[in-house]
């Protein structure tokens, strides 16, 4: 059983910066497809950003776009979320997913089903921007 953990979440200005980490322990990602997908209060489920498992195929939600930057670090078990230029509707909680990588593309897990194409999820991490 895969288990990831975010971390990085917290409080920030409007035009802020976080970085959001997700790791595993035990387990390799290297075979996985890993990304973000944010609840805000009363919306819903959003995928903001995946990455395939060899950082070539990488999707990003057209409202985070130029602002948002995701990579990994296979070595580490780790992927990032680099948040720019922070606004206040990017508040939410942030969930780490991944899936794995032969059974569909960092498209679908975002921008789909993502019930059907997430094998696991971390707990999540909460982002607040403030306006």
């Amino acid at each position: 059983q895969v288990q990831l953990v975010e971390s990085g979440g917290g409080l920030v200005q409007s035009g802020g910066s976080l970085r959001l980490s997700c790791t595993t322990s035990g387990y390799s990602l290297d075979y996985y497809i890993v990304g973000w997908i944010r609840q805000a209060p009363g919306k819903e489920r959003e995928g903001v950003s995946c990455i395939g498992a060899h950082a070539i195929d990488i999707y990003y939600a057209n409202s985070v776009k130029g602002r948002f930057t995701i990579s990994r670090d296979n070595s580490k078990n780790t992927v990032f979320l680099q948040m720019n230029s922070l606004k206040a509707e990017d508040t939410g909680v942030y969930y780490c997913v991944a899936a794995d990588s032969a059974r569909t593309i960092p498209q679908a897990m975002c921008a789909m089903d993502h019930d059907e194409y997430t094998d696991y999820w971390g707990k999540g991490t909460l982002v607040t921007v403030s306006a």
